[in-house]
């Protein structure tokens, strides 16, 4: 009896094993096509074609592209490992005991963690950096080209930056630690150096997390202002869209002209001067070219104009539905999340000042589905799922809007394959601090998994005390700065506009329906009769 008790349980953890195995592998399939999706929106059409003429450059450029790929895809499901742990406890405590979702356990979770912490060191370490140089190699001099002197020069390149990269862990971890042997280093390197490297790292991403995401939030409400504070008069808008209607139509007659003999007198000159309406180009400079930098020229200028006349014709067929609820509607949403998220923090520091609450470091054993980790219950979670995703946005957003990263924010089928990595090698750096980030600001209480929870900085009182300051600092001040009094009149004149607009309509359509039954009466039947 207890031989066929052990293979019965023998037999449900071989097949528990396999049943969590098929799970991560179509997740990652999952990942890995939509990663594929987005770089293959944005990478650059040009490459492909240089590359087809030599098959080496074609496989060089296919293995790099398949791991910036494999990398983004990572970087995805780092920054859902939280959203969907979170969301995976509530259905457990929920319905402890149902059938249908017996497959999700803490032990699917853990391994979740685990492998997502992995591939984050493989996809950082050696993923991108390969995939980088590998596509700058050419080969060392005095060998023959190919693909196989490429390859051995991104593995040489490769082995020397990891040697420079090991021994300046090191050189930080006797900083920090007692000083070992170089021979200890090399017997627990698996152990203790690169955990604490990716503890450098993820510092490094928390860092830019606390600068980007503020930010972000103030990025947020300037991008929902224009669409909130529009030209009011449509005589103004109309005006306008047949100024550049003009204009269209008079760089098209000159290019035509260009294309026919290849001068063309520049006189008169456009109607719109300067940097007007966002509008970029030269000035007296273009009106002095000839042959193709004119034609070049004008056709940039032709692209301006009718970008901008799109963009005016978009917002002249704006509903009235979209002008003066939609927007005020995700204007006061943002302006919920980001007061809650800052509450939230406040209210975080605070326990954490006092003593009540535990710093993020891991040091107790968790186990999935006992019970509800917020104490507004399954909407709670749900609230703070909403909150993490929306830090995502935002420090995405703010990212790409400081001044140096800017300049290598991708764009559509116009990214080149080092931008790529590039972009990639951020968003993993971003995504994988975002669990940490989360959890130092006590926007949740789910604890963090598998290495996470052993970076050994999260035990840190004063780091974690005046990271959770500077974000409550720096989000309170770009809330104040960004939603301002014209905002805030301009949001309560949509909301009272609608309301009229609405009311307006109300009576419209009863007055409609009250005079189409007295219309049918019998008495005015009769006295039409």
């Amino acid at each position: 009896m207890d031989d066929v008790d052990e293979t019965d349980e023998r037999e449900e953890l071989f097949y528990n094993n396999v049943r969590e195995k098929i799970i991560f592998l179509l997740l990652f399939v999952l990942l890995l096509a939509f990663s594929y999706a987005v770089i293959n929106h944005y990478r650059k059409r040009d490459n492909i074609i240089v590359s087809v003429q030599d098959e080496d450059d074609f496989t060089v450029y296919k293995y790099s592209l398949l791991l910036c790929t494999i990398s983004l895809a990572v970087s995805i499901g780092a920054a859902l490992l939280l959203p969907i742990s979170i969301a995976s406890n509530e259905v457990l405590s929920l319905y402890p005991s149902s059938y249908y979702v017996q497959w999700l356990n803490h032990s699917l979770i853990q391994g979740l963690w685990s492998l997502v912490f992995l591939f984050s060191n493989l996809s950082l370490f050696v993923f991108l950096p390969f995939a980088f140089l590998f596509n700058e190699s050419e080969g060392f001099p005095g060998q023959r080209k190919g693909l196989k002197a490429r390859v051995y020069e991104t593995c040489t390149v490769l082995m020397l930056l990891s040697i420079f990269v090991l021994v300046l862990t090191y050189l930080l971890y006797t900083v920090f630690y007692a000083e070992q042997s170089i021979f200890y280093m090399l017997f627990n390197l698996w152990n203790n150096y690169l955990p604490f490297l990716y503890s450098c790292i993820s510092f490094i991403g928390v860092l830019m997390l606390l600068i980007c995401t503020p930010f972000g939030f103030a990025t947020l409400f300037t991008i929902l202002s224009r669409f909130m504070i529009k030209p009011q008069l449509q005589k103004t808008t109309d005006e306008e869209i047949s100024i550049l209607r003009l204009e269209v139509d008079c760089i098209n007659r000159r290019l035509s002209q260009v294309t026919m003999n290849g001068f063309t007198c520049m006189s008169p000159e456009p109607m719109l001067e300067g940097k007007k309406q966002n509008i970029v180009y030269t000035q007296k400079e273009l009106w002095k070219l000839q042959n193709g930098k004119l034609k070049s020229g004008l056709t940039d200028k032709l692209l301006n104009y009718q970008e901008r006349l799109d963009v005016l014709e978009k917002q002249r067929k704006t509903s009235v539905f979209r002008k003066l609820f939609l927007y005020p509607t995700f204007m006061l949403l943002l302006l919920a999340l980001t007061v809650v998220t800052v509450l939230l923090v406040v209210q975080n520091l605070i326990l954490i000042l006092i003593g009540i609450k535990a710093l993020p470091l891991n040091t107790r054993q968790f186990t999935l589905g006992v019970s509800s980790l917020s104490k507004l219950g399954p909407f709670g979670a749900g609230l703070e799922i909403v909150i993490i995703l929306y830090m995502l946005v935002a420090s995405t957003v703010g990212l790409y809007s400081l001044p140096v990263v800017s300049t290598y924010r991708p764009y559509i089928k116009q990214t080149p394959l080092t931008h790529i990595v590039g972009n990639c090698t951020l968003m993993l750096i971003l995504s994988s601090a975002l669990p940490l980030l989360s959890r130092i600001l006590g926007i949740t209480d789910f604890d963090l998994l598998a290495d996470y929870g052993r970076i050994e900085w999260l035990g840190n009182f004063t780091i974690v005390a005046l990271y959770n300051l500077v974000f409550a600092t720096t989000a309170t001040l770009s809330l104040f700065n960004k939603f301002t009094s014209a905002v805030r009149k301009e949001l309560l004149s949509r909301l009272k506009s609608f309301w009229k607009w609405m009311m307006g309509r109300d009576y419209s359509i009863t007055h409609l329906n009250s005079s189409f039954s007295v219309d049918n009466s019998p008495t005015v039947a009769k006295k039409n009769s």
